[in-house]
């Protein structure tokens, strides 16, 4: 049967992409990106649908490399994972780490944090980032998705975090950072980073980047009011910019060697969305550019769970968004600024790192392409290349961040960072559910409705009796490892089906992104006792 589920997905790929060119083949990220959520309802539990985002394919938009090749729909490859392979597929990336400070009543909010994050692209445009504030108070985590390539969220992920600290830094601090700059001493850390051993650096521009981040705190230093630092929710405001416009700028001024240059050009042209927690002593600043999502998991008094959202999807399916978006435009534009729910016809998130086509003017963007050396050219730095209709009045895009902040109370239990993979595939409340279960021990042997799922806890034990259900333990000890299981492996009912698991994680490389995204989530554990 799954034999015959994978002809057919073969089948349909190989009908729909047969009057594409093969440059076309590969649609850019931020050309598909993000759709609504849409529940699954398949006929049986591994019965597979193409991502509907992944063929509104318009014409204008081409991405031409020469490691491009033609869809592999006749390819060879494993019909069925075990279990074990699975596993370790969905294991490979994850992350676990519990600190000793953060055990400390009063100390820390956050008592340990679990990520994960698994590719749909190849190589994986999402990145995570988690960090203590060593000269601040607090600890930062962040989820970042790239589209147009990998480049943006790679550059964000590295640099937003500093950004952020150093602007919350009191002034005195920033002094002692700029004295050891000058006097040729060591500069003490501002971040304490918590890697994964697979995590990627700009090793050639980190040189770059600390100019910037001098620069920065030199313009600081130079204010009157900074004083004992910013407030969390004005620091991440001002970091957002601040970080997008150093990103334009290197792409426009000369660099020391060939390779940062190409480098600079490539974060500038892609575009990441980025999802940043600031978890201080007494509660939880989010700030938000895109579509990745926070969302809050809550213990009510009678056991039930319930999700909080600290951030909103910053799309065109979102009103007050769409509003902003047309506002900022001529009213004889307010028909084209938005088209199939995407900016220009185009781009889904609506706000966003990187993605200079939708903000330099045309001169300008032909001035920075013309002027790469002669033996590059775009495709080499894989760019992608598409033309923008009825691009009039730019910048038509920016990463301003919305910042939320909640005050954390004993019912507060733990906090979901994802990007938009996760949210294509589970509602917020379903992802809350499911890791409230994993706090908690109970995992349901048998199905049980959503209707069912909303009982008071007492209730459900007596329907959970009836049924003879047992609590089953996890198959993951990471939550964020539980989360994307699910995602991927859950049936029409909400229950881990293994043969859909199996065909989602078994596609080959360049299938898989026409019926998931890449996924990241980190699951950020509250520890409530700090509170008294």
């Amino acid at each position: 049967m799954l034999r015959r589920s994978y002809a057919s997905i073969i089948e349909r790929a190989s009908r729909r992409d047969s009057n594409i060119p093969n440059a076309l083949q590969y649609r850019p990220p931020a050309v598909f990106s993000k759709k609504a959520h849409q529940r699954r309802h398949s006929l049986s539990c591994w019965d597979l649908s193409p991502r509907r985002k992944e063929h509104k394919l318009g014409t204008s938009v081409a991405r031409t490399t020469q490691r491009e090749r033609p869809l592999s729909t006749h390819q060879e490859f494993a019909f069925q994972l075990s279990r074990v392979q699975i596993d370790s597929i969905l294991r490979a990336n994850e992350q676990s780490v519990s600190v000793p400070e953060f055990d400390v009543p009063g100390l820390s909010l956050v008592q340990k944090f679990e990520s994960n994050h698994l590719a749909a692209n190849t190589p994986n445009e999402d990145r995570r980032s988690a960090a203590t504030c060593l000269q601040a108070k607090g600890t930062l985590f962040g989820v970042f998705d790239g589209h147009g390539g990998w480049a943006c969220a790679q550059a964000v992920s590295e640099r937003l975090l500093y950004y952020i600290t150093v602007a919350m830094m009191p002034k005195r601090s920033l002094e002692e950072l700029e004295t050891c700059m000058e006097h040729g001493r060591p500069v003490p850390p501002v971040l304490q980073w918590y890697k994964h051993h697979a995590d990627f650096n700009f090793r050639d521009s980190a040189s770059l980047y600390f100019h910037h981040l001098r620069v920065f705190w030199q313009e600081l230093l130079d204010s009157h009011e900074h004083g004992e630092g910013m407030c969390p929710s004005d620091a991440m405001l001002y970091a957002f910019k601040r970080l997008d416009a150093d990103i334009s700028l290197e792409a426009q001024v000369p660099l020391s060697n060939d390779l940062m240059k190409n480098t600079a050009i490539q974060v500038a042209f892609a575009g990441s969305t980025a999802c940043v927690a600031h978890v201080g002593p007494e509660g939880i600043h989010v700030a938000n550019a895109g579509d990745c999502r926070a969302v809050l998991g809550v213990q009510e008094a009678d056991g039930t769970w319930s999700a909080v959202h600290l951030s909103q999807d910053h799309n065109c399916q979102n009103q007050a968004e769409l509003e902003r978006i047309r506002a900022q435009h001529p009213p004889s534009e307010r028909q084209t600024v938005v088209t199939d729910d995407r900016l220009l016809g185009v781009l889904m998130p609506s706000r966003a790192f990187g993605d200079v086509r939708f903000k330099w003017s045309h001169e300008l963007q032909q001035s920075i392409l013309s002027g790469l050396e002669s033996d590059l050219d775009p495709d080499s730095l894989n760019l992608y290349h598409y033309t923008l209709s009825n691009y009039l009045t730019p910048p038509y895009l920016d990463a301003a961040a919305e910042v939320t902040y909640h005050k954390v109370r004993p019912q507060d239990r733990f906090l979901i960072l994802a990007t938009d993979g996760l949210w294509d595939e589970l509602r917020s409340q379903e992802a809350v559910r499911l890791v409230g279960e994993h706090l908690s021990g109970i995992h349901l042997q048998s199905p049980v409705s959503q209707s069912e799922r909303q009982l008071k806890l007492g209730q459900l034990h007596q329907l959970l009796l009836k049924r003879q259900a047992r609590a089953l333990p996890p198959s993951d000890a990471n939550a964020a490892t539980h989360l994307i299981r699910h995602a991927l492996g859950a049936d029409e009912y909400g229950e881990l089906c293994h043969e859909r698991l199996a065909s989602m994680l078994a596609l080959p490389q360049d299938l898989a992104r026409m019926y998931r995204d890449d996924i990241t989530a980190i699951v950020v554990y509250l520890n409530t006792q700090a509170m008294g």
